[in-house]
């Protein structure tokens, strides 16, 4: 299962799901999609939706879902987060009239620079790439992950070593 949310910002994120309503039409994604789509006025024709959902609905969704995707608010990719899973990002941007500036952009780059836990989506063209490939991106991140202990716990050893020689 695939679980989307957009969150309750005011301004609609009607790109994001219309994306994945045609993904879902051209039998790209083969899973189950369940939206929770604010204040969009697109209307999923393909997926399970509704405008909003219990912090418990939401929960349960994300605990279930093998893939969730997410805009760039912090609360909602922090909760997949939290739930030792790696979102896919996609951030509401100015241009489209998503949000009154473009913070979530901003914020996503700061986390991806910094965690790189997340999979971030700048052009929901992409979109399809990363759900394609969804499994290398996790096994991607965490062999990276597992590198930096490695070579972190390497020097310390070293560190020690050297300490009582």
């Amino acid at each position: 299962m695939i679980f989307v949310t957009v969150g309750t910002h005011e301004q609609s994120f009607d790109r994001l799901l219309i994306e994945i309503d045609n993904l879902v039409e051209k039998s790209v994604i083969k899973e189950h999609v369940i939206m929770q789509t604010g204040f969009s006025n697109y209307v999923p024709r393909n997926c399970e939706w509704s405008r909003f959902l219990t912090a418990q609905e939401i929960e349960n969704n994300i605990k279930k879902a093998r893939i969730v995707i997410t805009h760039g608010g912090p609360a909602s990719f922090l909760a997949v987060l939290q739930a030792n899973k790696i979102p896919i990002v996609v951030p509401r941007q100015e241009r489209y009239q998503e949000h009154i500036n473009n913070h979530q952009v901003d914020f996503v780059k700061f986390i991806e620079k910094k965690q790189n836990n997340i999979i971030p989506v700048y052009d929901v063209k992409m979109l399809k790439s990363k759900i394609q490939n969804y499994d290398d991106e996790i096994k991607k991140r965490y062999s990276e992950e597992l590198s930096n202990n490695h070579h972190f716990n390497q020097k310390f050893s070293e560190i020690v070593s050297d300490m009582f020689n």
